[in-house]
């Protein structure tokens, strides 16, 4: 017995010794990693080489804080996604960087939203006024990739490739079945004859007034997408039209006979055409540099470098991404206490002279678009204020925006969606017939158990919760009316839930320009009176080391789902989304809003 004690003791020290070595060997390999990938090394680009863009990763409003981004470590090699500031910023500083002959772009399925493409777009068309050149090439171009690529010098296209052309369509996810089988009611509390956010849940097709403003703002949006390949390629718009309208293109040779491409070439003639135009010999490797990499480039005289942190004259730009929720959010949502707590330190900072107001936001809990709506009044008291909008600026979106001193969205933006809604699933059925479950409780008031999900809503319960979302439009429309100068008859008018483009936005006052968020700050500076100034960004990203402590495991898993379920993991969402819009009152879009 003394002996197997022994035996005993020596196994458990061995294995604590054991798991001291592999923790502190991980630890070291992990520091190790980050040391080596989250370096700065400074890229050398060599003359001659052209800047290699590769668009289909997640573009994000930033570029994640990810030192082991593209390391095959923990799950994390799947992230290489790049953020829209650094695109911008790099494409702005290749325009005068002699090393730098033209862009490549070499993409097939770009997932950016259009807002987005806008921005990249809007970019390249004033790299070319540096005279240097654009070659665009992919073996599939999807709609939104082909709008992009059409500003290029050339766009060619494999002779087998494929190239779509064939229009813009949405179509909604409708799950009242599926929760009609399993026995859960979805009780409905809005305002809004265009709230169309709930409509999965209890109808099955689309309403009359959603089909509505679903047909006005895709034409909207339709007609900007055509309008620009028709300015940039020379064609005439209502030719483009007819193409699409008739499935024209089905070939690539289609889109050569209509002038839509320049050519159908083989990858290997593109490379070739590439060292011609850099005068490379044919022989010799092309030199070129990938969009991540030029970030890190010595060339960097970009005017707004966050570097200067004793700058008297700052601009901030506060970025608010994502579904809004309330406490700290994370990289992929906003979360109340953080933005408000970034817009509170932009307002009290002195050095501070105005604030961009990035807004890429669906919308969320009306009560945290209030709690963020406050802080953007405060500084528009104090500073100058300007929103910025991306893809989605709509519901709490626009609620978190309308205080500011004025606002700038992209033709395409997806802004408006003024209303309001609340979800409370009766699951009676689901618990009484489908698992034999029931309840029985006493209570001390008629009330006490309101939001009891074991049951259906009384009329008068109804009747409060209709009353509570009735008082969260009122203050809605009440604060856009009083931000736009507006009577609140007229936002009322306006609102009612109903989607608008930001071209459409800006025809009924919602928005003051079309621009993209340079515009914006430049915009902002001239509202302070500085003429030189640095840029600040906030909220602080959150660096590897907190991701390991919090988030990281999440974020590895929403990966691995996404990876699994592909273009389902949008089903996945929106029925997941079901949970969070019943916990408040939600100002949202509707969540599983999709242009193809």
């Amino acid at each position: 017995m003394k002996q197997f004690f022994k035996f005993v003791l020596a196994t458990i020290v061995g294995v604590i010794i054991s798991g001291i070595i592999i923790g502190v060997v991980g630890a070291v390999l992990v520091i190790g990693l980050i040391a080596s990938a989250g370096s700065d090394k400074t890229v050398d680009v060599s003359p001659n080489s052209i800047l290699y863009m590769s668009l289909k990763n997640q573009i994000t409003e930033r570029t994640p804080n990810n030192p082991l981004a593209g390391l095959d470590f923990l799950g994390l090699n799947e992230d290489k996604s790049i953020g829209l500031n650094d695109i911008l910023a790099d494409i702005k500083k290749a325009k005068t960087d002699d090393n730098i002959k033209g862009i490549y772009l070499d993409e097939s399925y770009m997932t950016a939203g259009q807002a987005t493409t806008e921005e990249i777009r809007n970019a390249l068309i004033d790299f070319k006024k540096s005279g240097k050149f654009i070659v665009a090439y992919a073996e599939v171009y999807t709609q939104g990739f082909y709008y992009l690529a059409s500003v290029a010098d050339k766009v060619y296209i494999n002779p087998k490739g494929i190239f779509e052309f064939h229009g813009f369509s949405s179509q909604t996810t409708f799950l009242k079945g599926a929760l009609d089988k399993l026995g859960i009611e979805a009780q409905i509390i809005k305002v809004g004859t265009f709230k169309s956010a709930v409509e999965p849940l209890f109808l099955t097709k689309m309403s009359d007034a959603n089909k509505l403003q679903v047909t006005s703002y895709l034409g909207s949006l339709y007609n900007h997408f055509l309008t620009g390949i028709s300015k940039s390629r020379g064609l005439n718009r209502d030719s483009l039209f007819t193409y699409a309208d008739n499935m024209r293109i089905q070939f690539p040779e289609d889109a050569y006979k209509l002038k839509l491409v320049d050519g159908l070439k083989y990858k290997d003639e593109i490379l070739n055409d590439l060292k011609r135009r850099t005068g490379t010999d044919l022989k010799d490797d092309l030199k070129s540099v990938d969009l991540r990499d030029y970030a890190k480039s010595k060339n960097d005289d970009s005017d707004d470098k966050e570097d200067d942190s004793s700058s008297k004259n700052r601009i901030a730009i506060v970025y608010a991404s994502g579904d809004i929720t309330g406490g700290d959010g994370d990289d992929n949502s906003i979360g109340s206490e953080t933005i408000s707590k970034a817009l509170r330190k932009a307002r009290l900072d002195d050095k501070v002279k105005a604030v961009v107001l990035r807004v890429n936001s669906p919308g969320g809990s009306s009560l945290a678009s209030d709690v963020i709506w406050r802080e953007v009044k405060l500084i528009h008291e104090k500073k100058p204020i300007i929103v910025s909008m991306g893809d989605y600026a709509a519901s709490g979106g626009y609620y978190i925006s309308c205080a500011a001193d004025s606002i700038i969205a992209q033709p395409n933006t997806i802004t408006g969606s003024i209303g309001i809604f609340a979800v409370l699933p009766n699951m009676q059925k689901l618990f009484n017939d489908k698992l034999g479950v029931t309840f029985d409780g006493v209570k001390t008031g008629k009330y006490a158990d309101l939001g009891d999900i074991s049951r259906p809503l009384s009329p008068d319960e109804r009747l409060i919760l209709q009353n509570s979302v009735n008082r969260g439009y009122d203050e809605f429309t009440k604060a856009v009316a009083e931000g736009r100068g507006k009577t609140q008859a007229y936002i009322n008018s306006i609102g009612q839930g109903r989607v608008w483009t930001g071209e459409q936005a800006l025809k009924i006052g919602l928005v003051d320009r079309l621009g993209n968020i340079n515009d914006a700050i430049t915009s902002a500076a001239k509202k302070a009176k500085i003429k030189t100034y640095n840029i600040v960004s906030y909220p602080e990203q959150k660096s590897f080391f907190n991701k390991v402590g919090s988030g990281l495991s999440a974020e590895v898993q929403t990966r691995m789902v996404k990876n699994e379920l592909g273009e389902n993991y949008r089903v996945y969402q929106q029925i997941k989304g079901i949970t969070q819009m019943m916990r408040t009152p939600q100002a949202r879009l509707p969540y599983d809003l999709v242009i193809k």
